[in-house]
């Protein structure tokens, strides 16, 4: 399970990431703030939900490279959810969003805040990751909070893709008001057809 976790998507560079910060960290060569940890993946968090909803669910583009994108970065997973290599946040979309957020905590906080920034940031997304697995994988999580977290996701697929865009915690979809309850909700015919 953990093996084939690091084969897909940028799960292995994420958790290089994470050794190479960590050890800037233990080291004493970069800055250690826990404050900024918690801020970069509170800024995740916010923008995992910000990118699912108005991104990944954004009607089809009119080039058709960017729909192509698209389809890789999210219609196509909703097509076929079972499938791994669909499932994970690929190298070329995450490394420029990684830059840009890096660059943006530099301009506004400094470049103080940023490597404890992007540690949280880099966290925040491993752990999305893990999430987005075990909810689409055949396996049971042994505790309630994860057994519910899976369920959560899968509504989202199964039910309706109109709702229940968190995929690593809810707390964005009751901002967004895009948190029901399963038997509020009509079950949509397009969860698996994204705008087709």
């Amino acid at each position: 399970m953990i093996v084939t976790f690091f084969r897909h998507g940028s799960n292995i560079w994420l958790a290089l990431g994470l050794i190479a910060l960590g050890g800037g960290f233990l080291a004493g060569i970069l800055p250690f703030s826990l404050f900024w940890v918690v801020i970069g993946a509170l800024t995740f968090y916010v923008s995992e939900y910000g990118f699912h909803r108005f991104g990944f669910h954004a009607e089809p583009s009119r080039f058709a490279f960017v729909r192509k994108m698209q389809h890789r970065l999210h219609y196509d997973h909703h097509s076929e959810p079972d499938r791994l290599d669909l499932l994970f946040l690929p190298v070329w979309f995450l490394v420029p969003n990684l830059a840009i957020t890096a660059l943006a905590f530099a301009l506004i906080f400094g470049w103080a805040a940023v490597a404890s920034a992007m540690f949280g940031v880099t966290l925040a997304i491993f752990h999305y990751e893990w999430v987005h697995y075990v909810a689409h994988i055949p396996y049971q999580p042994h505790t309630r909070i994860g057994r519910w977290i899976k369920q959560y996701h899968l509504r989202h697929h199964f039910i309706s893709e109109k709702f229940w865009f968190g995929v690593s915690n809810p707390s964005m979809d009751f901002v967004g008001r895009t948190y029901k309850a399963a038997r509020e909700v009509e079950r949509s015919g397009t969860t698996r057809r994204l705008y087709s």
